[in-house]
């Protein structure tokens, strides 16, 4: 496509250009019709108005293209906080109102990467710091090497790879490469593997929390038994970190027809509706006392969960009101 005005630097010159030319073809229509030529002095003033006036309405059309050309700039340097001011329907409008929504994106993302950062390094340090310590006195022969000293360290190193084993789903999630290896298994034995393995690190912590599973016989799930093992570690934890000290989480399953709904109860102060959605996000950490813990484990859940062509959700413990406790929900199609 032929663009001759691409030369042309500015859009206001473009757009002066443009105007001269369509009036110069209105003239030619003239003289071709009427053989009329108007005298030079209107032909002066007619082009002053046209180059004046094209200047001047082009001033506030372009203006958003330049807000846009300097908020880029500013972005390249690192600051997300940059609005353009748009007012117009046209396209420019347009472009300018989906600048301010990229713009917003970045943002969220680069306080995303900071939290990442800032939460990482955090759960980084305390398993570490904890490790470190108990092997220093093992060397040092201040603890003798004994069964509690190690699952105590065993808890930390549990701590770490589950560390690592969210930052690998959370860069599988961005890309989107993941296969679910579906099967049909006891569902009570899972839940057991997954209890004790949270139970270990609540009695290590000090928290004594007492876990409940109530399953009816032969119940099974037709899922991913590994990443369906995955959410139920991470609700367990999140029930854990979040129940008062001695507190009782409670974990039941069943079948509904042709889904198999699995929820785990705590009897922490629960959370606000206006939160139960939230939560789901990543970073959330919440509010609530006992917190802590990257702000993936739920985010992650729900990921798992929506592979399976599932839903998962926040409710209290009556289902309206906010606490003592609340309750997450799973349902899951292919209950047998």
């Amino acid at each position: 496509m032929i663009r001759p005005l691409d030369p042309l630097s500015s859009i206001k010159l473009k757009m002066s250009v443009l105007l001269l030319l369509s009036g110069a073809a209105g003239v030619a229509y003239l003289y071709s019709i009427y053989r009329w030529v108007p005298p030079l002095l209107t032909v002066l003033i007619a082009l002053v108005i046209v180059i004046g006036t094209a200047l001047l309405l082009s001033h506030g059309m372009t203006r958003p293209l330049r807000e846009m050309t300097a908020a880029a700039r500013a972005m390249a340097r690192g600051d997300y906080s940059r609005r353009v001011r748009a007012t117009s329907r046209d396209e420019v409008g347009q472009l300018a109102a989906a600048f301010n929504q990229m713009a917003a994106d970045l943002a969220a993302a680069d306080q995303q990467r900071r939290d990442l950062i800032a939460n990482v390094s955090h759960e980084l340090r305390t398993p570490i710091a904890a490790l470190h310590a108990v092997l220093e006195n093992v060397v040092d022969g201040i603890a003798a090497p004994d069964r509690e000293t190690m699952q105590t360290a065993l808890v930390q190193t549990q701590r770490l790879g589950r560390l690592v084993t969210e930052l690998l789903d959370l860069s599988r999630i961005d890309a989107g490469a993941l296969t679910l290896d579906r099967e049909e298994f006891a569902l009570a034995p899972m839940l057991e593997e997954a209890v004790a393995e949270v139970r270990v690190a609540s009695d290590v912590a000090g928290r004594r929390i007492h876990f409940t599973v109530d399953v009816p016989p032969g119940t099974t799930a037709y899922a991913d038994r590994a990443r369906l093992h995955q959410v139920v570690v991470n609700l367990l934890d999140n029930a854990a970190r979040h129940g008062p000290p001695g507190s009782d989480v409670r974990v039941t399953a069943r079948a509904e027809g042709e889904e198999l709904v699995l929820e785990v109860r705590d009897e922490g102060p629960g959370i606000a509706p206006e939160e139960r959605t939230r939560v789901f996000h990543r970073f959330t950490r919440g509010e609530r006392p006992g917190g802590g813990g990257t702000g993936l484990g739920l985010s992650i859940a729900h990921w798992v969960v929506d592979l399976h062509a599932g839903s998962i959700a926040v409710l209290a413990n009556d289902e309206s009101t906010v606490g003592p406790g609340c309750r997450i929900r799973v349902t899951l199609p292919g209950a047998a």
